[in-house]
């Protein structure tokens, strides 16, 4: 990504957390998180991803929200960030966070004998010195 359009996309992400956070006040979007933006080249796009921390079982009716408070999101965005066209926004349930978690859980799970000490190696003696 170029440096531009990180920025954006870090700004953007900014001022949807602070307007869901002070300026929302349907109770479907209370406790979400904004985890991450996503502009297409053009900047026309922006791909928001959302989490619930916690309650994955939320994201139906977050969703459902998000669709509903979409133009007001996307006029507030535009009177706040400085860019020739406002990006349409399309909201996604971030998986991350739960991917990240089973990921876990499975690597907990694993078991893996330790690997054995092979005592040969200690009684080699590598000599780096000699020209053999």
């Amino acid at each position: 990504m170029s440096i531009k359009k990180d920025r954006m996309s870090e700004r953007i992400r900014q001022i949807l957390s602070e307007l869901l956070l002070r300026e929302i006040g349907d109770p479907r979007l209370q406790g979400i998180t904004v985890t991450e933006v996503k502009l297409d080249n053009e900047m026309m796009y922006a791909d928001v991803y959302v989490n619930a921390l916690g309650e994955e079982e939320r994201a139906p009716e977050v969703l459902a929200g998000l669709k509903s408070a979409n133009g007001f999101l996307r006029r507030e965005v535009g009177k706040r960030v400085r860019i020739r066209n406002t990006p349409f926004l399309h909201f996604h349930w971030d998986t991350t966070l739960d991917r990240a978690e089973k990921m876990n859980r499975l690597i907990d799970q694993l078991n893996i004998p330790p690997a054995p000490i092979d005592s040969e190696e200690d009684d080699l003696d590598l000599d780096l010195d000699s020209d053999d």
